[in-house]
């Protein structure tokens, strides 16, 4: 199985194999796409031979056509890079400059990504990285065989850096699509419409419900991870959908006491049993 590259808050891999007993039996015949890439742990996981990958990080998204493309030179770059508080910071000043290619940006955020505190990738309000440096015994920052390996299964996948609706022009009958969006807040929820503090709000929760429907009308199947609350769940009530529930561990949190199982939801157009060869 090909790992991951980098590591992700908020991914999925507690829940992967909820997610797979949602899919049609011949999900591994199907284009893939995920809209909300991050660290790709069910990508990964399920290695599709075919489909697109997104997300608007752009910087992200750069990572990975490197990682496609060039992973020789990914390796050689990121290989000069030395664990050490100085060089960490040194990287992540050179790292909020602007006119570095391609293959030193995503090197460098691989260096940050596997030193930074706790994997974060992190911006200010003017778009620059602040994650503070990170305290491991010995990081391994470059595995050059996991790399190698996500190169090799990258090589037929559309790489994107767009809105999650972008799928649209992607996915086609019977593909499927995994969409795992930034959550709404279990607390504080009195006020949805002002919630910004992902950039993602409760409109753009209702645009992408429009997207499943949109995606839904043309045949084409999908799975949606999300937060157990109700304005999500007054969304996807009554339309046709299927809502499960399930619990996932939180290993981050500032405060230890809500650190640990939440009710999330996983919503689907999937039916139950479906087996289809279409």
């Amino acid at each position: 199985m090909v790992r991951p590259v980098l590591k992700w808050v908020g991914g999925k891999r507690r829940l992967i194999e909820q997610i797979i007993c949602l899919f049609p039996e011949n999900y591994l015949d199907r284009a893939y796409h995920e809209p909300f890439f991050g660290g790709g742990a069910l990508f990964f996981h399920l290695e599709p031979n075919r489909g697109s990958i997104n997300d608007v990080n752009k910087r992200l998204m750069n990572f990975y056509r490197v990682l496609k493309e060039k992973p020789k030179e990914l390796i050689e770059e990121a290989s000069q890079y030395i664990y050490d508080k100085a060089e960490y910071y040194r990287l992540r000043t050179r790292f909020n400059e602007e006119h570095l290619s391609d293959v030193e940006d995503a090197a460098i955020l691989l260096y940050l990504n596997k030193t930074g505190y706790n994997g974060l990738y992190r911006v200010n309000s003017k778009g620059k990285y602040n994650v503070p440096f990170g305290r491991y015994k010995n990081p391994r920052i470059v595995d050059e065989e996991r790399i190698i390996e996500a190169s090799k299964l990258l090589e037929n996948i559309s790489i994107n850096s767009e809105r999650f609706y972008s799928v649209n022009k992607h996915a086609e009958m019977g593909d499927l699509v995994y969409f795992d969006p930034p959550y709404l807040p279990v607390s504080e929820t009195s006020d949805f419409t002002a919630y910004s503090k992902s950039g993602f709000g409760y409109e753009d929760h209702v645009l992408l419900k429009n997207t499943c429907l949109d995606l839904d009308q043309r045949g084409v199947y999908f799975v949606q991870s999300n937060s157990y609350v109700e304005p999500i769940l007054d969304l996807y009530k009554d339309i046709g959908f299927r809502i499960e529930i399930v619990q996932m561990n939180r290993a981050i949190n500032s405060k230890t006491s809500k650190r640990g199982g939440v009710n999330e939801i996983l919503v689907t157009n999937i039916p139950k049993k479906k087996i289809d060869t279409q």
